[in-house]
């Protein structure tokens, strides 16, 4: 779909020198002398390098056509990450390194979202929250409020995180997927 470079926007996709290339900041000039034009930065999804790039008011460019699918995560083997399509049952296989660190908060039957490009799984979408288990944490001592109100905690899925005193171990909490962060006890 082609669309005029006024309309690009972070996060869009856009087919670009024959690859495909993620928007990551845009800025909209229109200098005092001479025509307005957008100032892209891109990062490569397939190269993983990053390009910035001046487009005039009146260039079109072509905007990828990704589609999301809904999908539940199956299991793990052998660095491949397989999840099946609820709807058709289809499985789809992607690399552990492709996935890489969100691959830790992948637990059983999670719903997450798979953009496919070209047949191709191009991104993973976690949903922004996830229960995990705290295996381990250290016993808060009393009366340490005065300092930093946090200790350390390891995960059921081996995720360390920074947890509140109160938190002990067996408990159950809510985890930001997004920054690897506690967000309350459940």
């Amino acid at each position: 779909m082609k669309i005029s470079a006024n309309e690009i926007r972070v996060g869009m996709l856009l087919e670009y020198k024959n690859d495909l290339w993620e928007v990551l900041k845009t800025q909209h000039v229109k200098p005092g002398k001479g025509g307005a034009f957008a100032q892209v930065e891109m990062k490569s999804l397939n190269k993983n390098t990053k390009l910035n790039e001046r487009f005039r008011s009146s260039e079109n460019l072509e905007k990828a056509s990704v589609d999301e699918v809904k999908c539940n995560f199956s299991y793990q083997d052998d660095g491949i990450y397989y999840f099946i399509d609820p709807k058709t049952f289809e499985q789809i296989e992607i690399q552990k390194n492709f996935i890489g660190e969100k691959g830790e908060m992948l637990a059983e039957n999670l719903e997450v979202i798979i953009s496919i490009y070209n047949e191709k799984p191009i991104s993973i979408q976690l949903p922004n929250q996830i229960i995990c288990k705290v295996e381990t944490t250290d016993v808060a001592l009393k009366g340490q409020t005065v300092s930093s109100s946090y200790k350390p905690a390891t995960l059921s899925n081996g995720i360390k995180i920074q947890v509140p005193p109160f938190i002990e171990s067996g408990d159950e909490i809510i985890l930001d997927t997004r920054s690897v962060e506690y967000i309350k006890k459940v």
